[in-house]
């Protein structure tokens, strides 16, 4: 004789279902975050090598504008911010990076003019900021992550990613030219990328696909940095995570509840980026 199941024991059953399928979404999710920052790191591996190869090509170009005949670049700061505009547009490299700056600083590393508008770089010691640019004076590429002196956001702080490269005149090392972007505003471009591909993606599958609940961001020792507009208790799971100690010996993923929604994250580090810096998603389905 068969017995219908008390109410108490189908809500149970229905909990239980419920929840399996929660963690199920979570893991599907985690699965694709791990796609994502697969191809992420590629991007971004894409956009360092663009610096890489731009960066030489324009301190070549900055000799005969800024250094010909002897001539002083710190006698001529609005000349400087004229060839480094110049050289953003000649070199094809440079003209496609990500970069939010150009820079050029004088043979001890103190920063002469960028090319902004407003210029809080000028007269900051560099090498004392980045110190793994010192080897910059020894006349090779180097990269480096750390923080201009400025004012900071106690809600949303950040830090900088610099590439410098040495302007050789006349045998010596007569200055270099630098150039980078924030944490965030590299998050935020890789978020950009992601969501414009899956869109991308949703519109040839014939449009009824639902876009998922996206978020980049970057970390290292630090902290975790995530694109503008990022909630902050997004930031605080993936910190909790310890995304650094995870992706130690490779990428990593999983899954984290954030205000009753269940995420799935990856992560991984990017060596061309920094030897602890990295690329995380996290991502939720709709």
């Amino acid at each position: 004789m068969h017995l219908p199941a008390r109410p108490w024991t189908t809500l149970l059953l229905s909990l239980l279902a419920f929840a399996g399928a929660c963690k199920d979404q979570g893991k599907l999710s985690a699965q694709k975050a791990s796609q994502h920052v697969a191809a992420l790191s590629a991007l971004a591996d894409k956009d360092v090598s663009e610096v890489e190869r731009g960066l030489p090509q324009g301190a070549t170009e900055l000799v005969s504008l800024l250094y010909a005949k002897g001539a002083d670049p710190r006698q001529d700061v609005a000349g400087v911010r004229r060839a480094l505009r110049r050289i953003r547009a000649d070199v094809a490299d440079l003209t496609i990076a990500k970069s939010t700056f150009f820079a050029l600083a004088d043979e001890k590393g103190i920063a002469i003019r960028n090319d902004l508008e407003e210029d809080a770089m000028a007269g900051q010691d560099v090498l004392k900021l980045f110190p793994d640019l010192r080897k910059v004076l020894e006349g090779s590429f180097a990269t480096a992550q750390g923080k201009f002196v400025g004012p900071t956001s106690p809600q949303a702080p950040d830090r900088d990613w610099v590439a410098a490269t040495p302007i050789q005149n006349e045998g010596h090392v007569a200055g270099l030219l630098l150039t980078g972007w924030t944490y965030r505003r590299f998050a935020n471009h890789l978020q950009e990328t992601l969501r414009h591909d899956l869109t991308e993606e949703a519109l040839k599958s014939g449009g009824g696909a639902k876009l998922p609940i996206l978020y980049v961001a970057m970390f290292d020792r630090t902290g975790v940095y995530g694109a503008p507009f990022t909630p902050e208790v997004n930031e605080k799971a993936l910190a909790d995570a310890d995304l650094v100690g995870k992706t130690a010996s490779g990428p990593c993923e999983g899954t984290v509840s954030i205000t009753d929604r269940d995420f799935g994250y990856a992560a991984v580090r990017v060596p061309k980026l920094g030897p602890e810096l990295g690329i995380a998603v996290l991502r939720s389905e709709i």
